[in-house]
């Protein structure tokens, strides 16, 4: 017995809503950005457009698959779609990692030869500025929901390199004005790139512990294991499972070794309903599932599969 799965289409409706949001904010600054670049002959800025343009991209990819995620579960998909977030922040992260390349080579080649062309510091430091302030408006509008969902976070993550390449585009037409010194332009597209490949290297490694089912971070299952083991009538627990479908989507299995007249009184709803209480209350995890068995039954099956 187990209770059902967590209901994700409200908070994913929500995701959607924010992540449209985004999505309308970072596709106006984008196109500001090109036409910047090109009237101002700025690289930086065109590299941060680019930037924009491949997080406007991750951000179609992610609006495609929360609203796949909120798809019910079938027969086939028993936990249903949440693990397409997973999949799209995998695709999120091949996208940064390319950008991240492109960047820094056209930045290695400008800054090595910085060709006779000027760049406008005045009209980069303008849209550099009105960058930075749309950016930091999708970062507070995401800042909550990416703290549940893997497929918000890894949108959240781009939002924030957008606003870090903004300030060091900033700093370059700033440096650009007052000194005249283009080179500057270059440098902080290198910049642009060096910021992405953390945030590149972050996504992923949670992508693949995710789909390793390894434990969620922060899960400490000795002291579930302690809370569980408190209960009255409680003996033993082994066969003990703790993975995540997605960010915030814990999912808990275990087998509960308890005193005979647990079972024999007609004790073991209640004690379900308390330890996925437990569960849900203390530890986050809304969907698990246990075994009760009587003492000894632990036992047989090791013989059985030997």
């Amino acid at each position: 017995m187990h209770d059902h799965a967590p209901s994700t289409g409200i908070r994913g409706a929500g995701n959607r809503r924010l992540l449209a949001i985004s999505l309308t904010i970072t596709s106006t600054v984008m196109v500001v950005q090109v036409i910047g670049a090109i009237l101002s002959g700025s690289l930086a800025l065109l590299a941060d457009a680019a930037h924009m343009f491949t997080d406007a991209s991750a951000l179609v990819i992610a609006l495609i698959a929360s609203a796949v995620a909120a798809r019910p579960a079938d027969d086939r998909r028993t936990f249903g779609y949440q693990r397409a977030e997973v999949l799209g922040a995998l695709i999120n992260a091949v996208i940064l990692g390319v950008l991240a390349i492109t960047v820094g080579v056209e930045g290695v080649q400008r800054l090595i030869n910085p060709g006779e062309a000027e760049v406008q510091g005045g009209l980069m430091l303008i849209i550099a500025v009105a960058g930075a302030v749309a950016n930091a408006v999708s970062m507070w509008l995401l800042s909550a929901a990416q703290k549940k969902s893997i497929n918000v976070r890894g949108a959240y993550l781009e939002v924030m390199g957008d606003l870090i390449g903004s300030v060091g585009v900033i700093i370059a037409a700033i440096v650009i004005l007052a000194t005249g010194w283009v080179r500057a332009d270059a440098i902080a597209s290198l910049f642009i790139a060096a910021m992405i490949l953390p945030r590149v290297f972050t996504l992923l490694r949670e992508v693949i512990s995710v789909l390793a089912e390894s434990a969620p971070k922060g899960t400490d299952i000795p002291d579930i294991r302690t809370h569980i083991l408190g209960y009255p009538g409680v003996r033993a627990v082994h066969d003990v499972h703790v993975w995540q479908l997605t960010r915030g989507a814990p999912v808990f299995t275990a087998h509960v070794v308890v005193d005979p007249d647990v079972l024999s009184d007609g004790g073991s709803a209640r004690m379900l309903a308390d330890l996925q209480g437990c569960l849900s209350q203390h530890f986050d995890v809304e969907h698990s599932t246990f075994q009760l068995e009587p003492d000894g039954h632990a036992e047989h099956d090791d013989v059985v599969h030997r």
